[in-house]
Order: structure tokens, then sequence, then C-alpha cells
């Protein structure tokens, strides 16, 4: 699930079409291995990933994504979203016995609006993958999950270079018009 879920973050960075089916196939592996840890939010979360690989794959043109922005209004609508589904979620959590509760929930929402804004094709999905990641850094080790928090640690740094890529490539598309 690491290898494949690796090869899907790097390819995502390139921006390249064939992204999609690592993701999805990564998220399948992913979902059986959080089930088993009893971190529910972060194993439905693999059926939201499988659902925007579908998505992405018939969304971006062959040749890739084409990064654009989204408006100031946007960006606090979506901090709101993942703030009050989180507030919903983490009690439900706590209900059914989950491992991590207000945590895994607000990872939970930051990596659905992440997702949707790569889906989208806009470059803040970057910015928000790279606090989501740092996020699920401290969360799977202290669930004592070794090589999903290196991992993490990884899909960190590689949030910052897909930020810097994106964005070098929407500055690139703004001057060339």
């Amino acid at each position: 699930a690491s290898i494949v879920s690796f090869i899907g973050v790097a390819l995502g960075i390139t921006a390249k079409r064939i992204t999609w089916p690592w993701w999805a196939l990564s998220s399948a592996l992913y979902g059986i291995f959080f089930l088993q840890y009893k971190l529910y939010a972060s194993a439905a979360l693999q059926l939201v990933f499988i659902a925007a690989a579908i998505a992405g794959w018939y969304g971006w043109e062959p040749t890739g994504a084409k990064p654009g922005p989204v408006t100031n209004k946007y960006r606090i609508a979506i901090i709101a979203a993942i703030l009050l589904a989180t507030l919903a979620l983490a009690p439900v959590l706590k209900s059914i016995g989950a491992a991590s509760t207000y945590v895994d929930a607000i990872l939970f929402f930051g990596s659905f609006a992440a997702q949707m804004l790569m889906v989208y094709e806009k470059y803040e999905s970057w910015p928000l993958w790279l606090v989501v990641d740092a996020g699920y850094v401290a969360l799977y080790a202290s669930q004592g999950l070794l090589f999903t928090t290196l991992l993490y640690v990884v899909f960190t740094v590689l949030a910052a270079l897909g930020w810097s890529k994106w964005y070098a490539a929407h500055r690139s598309a703004i001057r060339s018009l």
C-alpha cells in the first residue's frame, strides 16, 4: 500500500492523468489496512479517494491537469466546512470506538477537500495536502504505524514540491496568455 501510494502521489506532482489508477489501487489497499487499526475515518476516506480517482481520470485531459486558483471566498468556505464537518463526525467516531476521533475527523475532511481541489485542478490542493500530511504523520506515529508514518513524512515533502510545481505551471500559463 505504501509503495503504490507513493507512486500515485509522485505522479500527481507531474499533473499526469496516469496518477489516478495508482490512487485508486493504493486507496483500496489502505482501506483494508486502516480498518485493521480501527482508523475508521481514514478507512472511509479511501472510498472518497477511489471515487475521486474515477472523477480525476475522466475529468483531466489526457495531457494532464491545468492548475488554476480558487477565490479567497472559496478558501474561507473550505476551512469553515472542514471545521463544522469535523465537529459533526468526531462524536460519531468516538461512539463506535475509533482509535482517534477529532484528529482523524479533521484530517478526513482536510483530505477530502484537498482531493476535490486536486480533481478540479486547483493548485491550492497542495498546501492543504502539506498540512493534512503533517497531521497524518503525528496520527500514524501515535498509532505505531511506522511505514505509514514514514510514507506521510515523504508525502509532506512531496506536497511542498507539488505546490511549487503546480503554482509555477499556473503562473506560466498566465504569462503565456
